[in-house]
């Protein structure tokens, strides 16, 4: 851990030229004592850096100072092939190997070319952290010790034992052989199996991970696209769901396809609206999810879910009907 460090702060010196304690250990993600003493056990291992006292000052490499560094090491590798989805850096705890890995990258490419690549990258931004409408992304919260063990747990091919909260339900401990990892718009999943049953867990309820010595019994090979969509398809097929029809404005249908769990089908009306049926969890969920569109949809069944926006519409007129801060009646 330590040497991969020496040499990112190596490559961060030679790229960006001098930088300050507080910058390195920001880009580091360690303390400002770290840096200083990293920084002492490169120049006792003759790396020429040296430093501007002052208050624009900092640390640097000798011009012209070059050396050879190592290849990537396996979590930047695995950080590299994961990058393709925007999510992975984040909700599987790679971000620090992929900012790494791609000083490594940037490193290794001629000096004439490196102005031009890394100017190229600026110019494109992949996922936001919000859109035009300043709505953030919510990545969810993973703590890095669990996340660690459950990596590390699905690479090696071991067994699991986690503390898993499941919804609505008192927290459990469960033995778990791992296949995969998958990440869904910002949220992280772990694939496994139990007594060779299929099992789906979010890895934001893994309240405790703990990698076993055990083998895991699963599969050899995986295809984890193939995988993640049978499961998808056995899930938007189970009995518990609420099937609504309704008709909404075209613009605000992707809006509304990020919430449902799945359309079944749609068409489009004479005034240009769409007709659609969607699958929600339950009535509170399609109730949340239709609430949002506003007057740009109406829904045309079932009965219950046009009476609970009803009913959410006629206490927010009452709300807006009376003076500011004075009671309303609910009806």
């Amino acid at each position: 851990m330590r040497a991969d460090r020496l040499v990112s702060l190596v490559l961060l010196l030679r790229q960006r030229g001098r930088l300050s304690a507080p910058e390195l250990a920001k880009e580091l993600e360690v303390s400002t004592r770290t840096v200083l003493r990293d920084v002492e056990a490169l120049s006792t291992a003759g790396v020429p850096v040296y430093v501007d006292r002052g208050r624009n000052g900092g640390f640097s490499l000798l011009p012209g100072f070059r050396t050879e560094l190592m290849g990537l090491n396996h979590e930047e590798a695995l950080a590299l092939l994961t990058a393709g989805g925007a999510g992975g850096r984040q909700v599987f705890g790679l971000g620090s190997a992929l900012s790494s890995a791609m000083r490594k990258v940037v490193d290794a490419i001629p000096a004439g070319h490196q102005l031009a690549a890394t100017d190229a990258a600026r110019r494109i931004l992949i996922e936001p952290e919000a859109d035009l409408l300043s709505r953030h992304r919510i990545t969810e919260g993973i703590p890095e010790s669990i996340m660690l063990e459950v990596r590390r747990s699905v690479l090696s091919g071991r067994k699991l034992r986690i503390h898993y909260a499941a919804e609505g339900r008192d927290p459990a401990w469960r033995e778990v052989d791992p296949i995969g990892l998958v990440t869904v718009r910002e949220k992280g999943y772990l694939l496994a199996l139990v007594d060779g049953s299929d099992r789906t867990y979010r890895l934001s309820r893994i309240l405790v991970a703990e990698e076993l010595a055990m083998p895991a019994q699963r599969p050899a090979a995986v295809d984890l696209a193939e995988l993640w969509e049978a499961r998808s398809a056995r899930f938007r097929a189970g009995e518990s769901q609420l099937v609504v029809r309704a008709r909404i404005d075209p613009l605000r249908r992707e809006e509304l396809a990020g919430t449902a769990l799945a359309i079944i089908w749609e068409t489009t009306d004479p005034d240009h609206w769409l007709r659609i049926e969607l699958t929600f969890q339950d009535l509170r969920h399609a109730e949340w999810a239709l609430w949002q569109l506003g007057n740009r949809a109406e829904v045309l069944s079932p009965p219950e879910l046009r009476q609970a926006l009803h009913q959410q519409a006629v206490e927010v007129a009452n709300r807006y009907a009376s003076p500011p801060g004075e009671p309303t009646a609910r009806n």
